[in-house]
This record gives C-alpha cells, structure tokens and sequence, in this order.
C-alpha cells in the first residue's frame, strides 16, 4: 500500500515501514526500494553524505532527505527542562540515538547538575573509524561553561564491539581525575556500538556509580 500524508497522519510512523516513510519523503516507492536496498536501512541512510544520496536521489531529494535525517539527530542536542537521569539506561536513551548510522567515532556528553537533572547534551569530538579525541580540557571547559557538576561521557564503537579497550579507561581515568581536581564529578562513561551499550560505572571503572550524594569537592 502506498502511504499518503492522511494515512501517515492517521496511523503515525510506529505503522509504517522504512520504505514507506521513505516513500513519503522521495514521492516515489520504486525509487525508496532502490535507494535502501543500496544503503541496506535507515541507518545506513543516516551515515551516508548527501553526495552519496544524490547518486541515486538526485541533487534536490538527497538534500531534503538529508536535511532531514540531520534535524532528527539535532532534537536530540537540547533535552527538555526537568528531565532527571538516574541510572545508566537513562543517559543511553538520551544518548544512543546520537550515534545511529555513524560510521566515525564521536565523543558525547550529557552535562548534569548535583540533583541529575540535564543540562545540556553535547558533541565533543568526531574521529575516524577507530578513534577519536579525548581532550580533558574541553570535557572540563564545557562542564563549566554549562553549570555542571557532573557528566556522562559516551563514545561509539563503529566496529560493533562495546567492550571499552584499554585506552578507553587510561583516558576515562584521566578525566575523572582533572573533574574532581576542580570538584566536578564523571557520573559515567558509556560505550556504543548500534543499539547496545556498555557503561563503565556499572562495571566498576568509575568511582560514583550513579550516587548523586558524592560529589567531590574541590
């Protein structure tokens, strides 16, 4: 069944499938077919650049898919007021669709006051397939710029391994020992990779564990 703007607005997306939202943004569904089975999802779709798109869209359709795929990931950049984040799943729902479709690592942070609510979400880096840049500095700078007192670093693994390797904790370490020079605090530190996650508190690498009631004092 090919979807219309009524049937869309009727049922909603949770209704229809990737090709037909696809459709509803190209206008043709041969066309939708042809360009996921090229990129494979909407992930795929996602990490793809719009010279890539327009390969197979043209010019004008790529960029408006594009422009799109990219205001999707900005209504995550500004959490709404209140919003408390009280446990590790918390902060991989407000984070992990930061990263749908990357084929680059990026490094995140969810910037938190003493109580846990957020602040601010922000990028802080973006690095190549197997790395990207941990700068202690800027983690601290926009912590303070924000307000924070604490926050929850994440970056993606595009291999698809969430398994934090050693450098990953030697420079988590590095952070959480700058933060609490200055009486800020590393909540947690989440690993990515496609829809599952690892976080670093939980594992025992990091020493508040999601205890709001610790914070260091400078």
């Amino acid at each position: 069944m090919t979807p219309t703007p009524l049937h869309y607005a009727r049922v909603g997306p949770d209704q229809l499938g990737e090709t037909d939202l696809l459709e509803l943004i190209v206008g043709n569904r041969p066309l939708a077919r042809r360009v996921l089975d090229e990129f494979g999802s909407a992930s795929g779709l996602a990490a793809a650049s719009p010279a890539a798109l327009a390969l197979h869209l043209g010019q004008t359709r790529a960029v408006r898919l594009h422009a799109a795929l990219a205001l999707a990931r900005r209504a995550f950049a500004d959490p709404p007021r209140r919003a408390r984040i009280l446990r590790a799943a918390d902060a991989a729902g407000w984070l992990l669709p930061r990263f749908a479709g990357l084929p680059h690592e990026e490094l995140h942070a969810l910037l938190l006051n003493r109580r846990l609510d957020v602040l601010a979400v922000r990028r802080l880096s973006q690095g190549s397939s197997d790395h990207t840049l941990f700068d202690v500095r800027l983690i601290l700078g926009e912590m303070l710029r924000a307000g924070a007192q604490g926050v929850v670093l994440a970056h993606n693994h595009p291999s698809g391994d969430t398994e934090p390797s050693s450098e990953d904790l030697l420079v988590t370490r590095r952070v959480v020992e700058g933060a609490g020079l200055i009486g800020l605090a590393v909540i947690d530190h989440l690993v990515v990779a496609g829809a599952e996650w690892v976080s670093m508190a939980e594992r025992g690498h990091l020493p508040l564990a999601w205890s709001p009631t610790r914070f260091p004092t400078a």
